[in-house]
């Protein structure tokens, strides 16, 4: 199982949020490149980024910093956060963003994420997130009237290489994660699914890690690494297990 560290970029700086509330933001780092190489040098194999500027305008914002994360490492790194457009995804994926992540988009425009997976095989994944069950949208500013599963299921013969489902009630909140919920979805899917949201503790990567033969392949840590609740080398021994 992969453990995908996190960096939430807001006006350019490593950020963590409280259930997805701008003005809820902690700045952990003022220099992206520096965590990434950080997080890197720990041992991770991934990096998880995401633009939240971006997200909420519809367009990359935070385009230098995530460039500078690119330069600082040669581990892969999954993008989400304002990917609206083809000729966006492309220019990601030219820059050496080895996946992105589609999430408004999932629900406004399907039709743009089947295409993008067709083109790019492997590169493109479903951002799911979700409030009390119902998918949220526009940087989780708005709420669709649908479930993640009904969304996840429009995308299980895209070929999208996993959905990502963030839990954003607990996301940032240190509650722990809901690894019954997540399991639950996996198993309904043939689509591997990244869990992200509420992680905490070791306790809670072992309930995750209990969930790999359901199909969750991953999972997205971010405030709990960043205060120490979470020790890099531990947890990567804890999911490589």
């Amino acid at each position: 199982m992969i453990l995908f560290p996190a960096i939430d970029l807001k006006g350019g700086a490593c950020v963590r949020l409280v259930q997805g509330d701008m003005a809820r933001a902690t700045v952990f780092s003022d220099d992206p490149p520096a965590q990434a190489r950080a997080f890197a040098a720990a041992g991770f194999d991934w990096l998880h980024v995401v633009d939240l500027d971006g997200a909420f305008a519809g367009e990359p914002v935070n385009a230098e910093a995530v460039g500078a994360i690119l330069e600082a490492v040669d581990i892969p790194v999954q993008l989400g956060g304002g990917i609206r457009t083809m000729a966006t995804i492309e220019a990601w994926l030219a820059k050496g963003v080895q996946r992105v992540i589609l999430g408004t988009v999932a629900v406004r425009e399907p039709a743009l994420v089947r295409a993008a997976c067709r083109a790019f095989p492997g590169r493109v994944a479903v951002g799911i997130d979700a409030r009390d069950g119902r998918v949220a949208v526009e940087g989780w500013a708005e709420s669709v009237d649908m479930d993640a599963l009904a969304l996840a299921r429009r995308f299980e013969d895209a070929g999208a290489a996993a959905i990502i489902h963030t839990d954003i009630a607990r996301d940032g909140a240190l509650e722990g994660v809901n690894a019954e919920a997540t399991g639950a979805l996996a198993r309904a899917l043939a689509t591997p699914v990244i869990a992200s949201g509420g992680v905490a503790s070791h306790d809670d990567l072992d309930r995750l890690k209990a969930r790999e033969a359901d199909g969750v392949c991953g999972v997205i840590c971010g405030r709990a690494l960043y205060d120490g609740r979470i020790d890099p080398a531990r947890a990567l021994a804890q999911l490589a297990a």
